[in-house]
């Protein structure tokens, strides 16, 4: 994806704002989520993702105990690698995850997991 499509994909993801539509993991129906996150899945090629979110909240109790977190991608371009941290409402980290590699396209992305739905901030 090159810098024009990136520009592009993040300004739509900033025009999704709330959510009417919300959509199931096939393998785990009680998590939900959002048109935005759909559309980011579908446009970076990054259903991937989802499952990366999922997995940990299944086998990781201290994750499964936040209500609220925050979840952020952070690639490194060069080594085709990112890490997932995880953390709380209130910027604590609760845990860590290694991507060996990944396409992923933006350098660095937020979602927010409340209530068994992800979503963008955007859509909060």
């Amino acid at each position: 994806m090159n810098d024009a499509q990136k520009a592009k994909l993040i300004n739509e993801l900033s025009q999704f704002t709330g959510s009417e539509t919300f959509y199931y993991h096939p393998l785990f129906r009680k998590f939900v989520y959002t048109e935005g996150v759909r559309h980011l899945a579908e446009n970076a090629g990054a259903y991937w993702l989802l499952e990366n979110f999922i997995f940990p909240k299944q086998a990781v109790r201290e994750i499964a105990q936040e209500e609220f977190q925050v979840w952020t991608i952070k690639v490194n371009q060069q080594e085709c690698s990112a890490v997932i941290n995880l953390e709380d409402g209130d910027t604590n980290e609760v845990s860590r995850f290694f991507i060996p590699f990944t396409d992923f396209p933006l350098e660095k992305f937020t979602l927010w997991f409340i209530g068994g739905t992800l979503l963008l901030p955007s859509e909060y």
